[in-house]
Formats: C-alpha cells, sequence, structure tokens
C-alpha cells in the first residue's frame, strides 16, 4: 500500500478535501497479485466549486504528476463539489473527520 498511502497524503495536502476513497482496482486487471497500478478516486472538494469536471481531473493529474510516471497505470477519478455528493447520495450525511493518527488536520477524512 505504498503507493496508494502517497495518493492519499498528496490529494490531502493539495486540496481542501471534505471526503476521499481511494480504491486499489489492479486486483480487477491483468497484473500480479498486490499490485498497485489501478485505483479509483471519489473525492469532495470546495476547491471544485465553479470548477468544470476537466479542470478538476488536470487539478489531480498536477498533484499526483510524479506518481503517474511510475507505476501507476489508470486513474478513475471521480471529483465531486458537496453539493453534487449530496445530489447523488442524497441527505446521507458524510462520517466527521478522522481526529486521530495521521488525519488530524481538520475538516479531511480519510475512508478507514
Amino acid at each position: 500500500m505504498e503507493i496508494q498511502s502517497e495518493i492519499e497524503r498528496i490529494l490531502e495536502a493539495g486540496l481542501h478535501l471534505q471526503h476521499l476513497e481511494v480504491i486499489n482496482e489492479s486486483g480487477g486487471h491483468n497484473v500480479p497479485e498486490g499490485s498497485e497500478t489501478h485505483f479509483k478516486l471519489v473525492m469532495v472538494s470546495s476547491d471544485f466549486d465553479n470548477m468544470p469536471l476537466v479542470a478538476r481531473h488536470r487539478r489531480v493529474y498536477e498533484l499526483l504528476g510524479g506518481l503517474l510516471k511510475g507505476g501507476v497505470h489508470a486513474l478513475a477519478i471521480h471529483a465531486l463539489t458537496a453539493q453534487e455528493w449530496q445530489e447523488r447520495h442524497g441527505d446521507i450525511p458524510l462520517s466527521p473527520p478522522c481526529l486521530g493518527g495521521e488525519g488530524k488536520q481538520a475538516g479531511r477524512q480519510r475512508k478507514h
């Protein structure tokens, strides 16, 4: 989980996240077991307000540029505003941010 952890660290440092899921989907592809090559990113951030979808993806690629030159082969990016998240998922509130361990930065959440 070295690459997955690095993706989480970079995105948490570079965006004002209300929600982040970094899902390793490599196991569904023709790669060796334990690979970290294919990821799905689900992010909710105020940084995406008034930003077109292409610009959101560019921002994520800017942040992760160094990793993408290495072993990461594919990213499925779901970059949402808080309003878009609510429209997709109804009134299901986001879980409160984790305040222990690595997640001590207020307002940021990692899926545990």
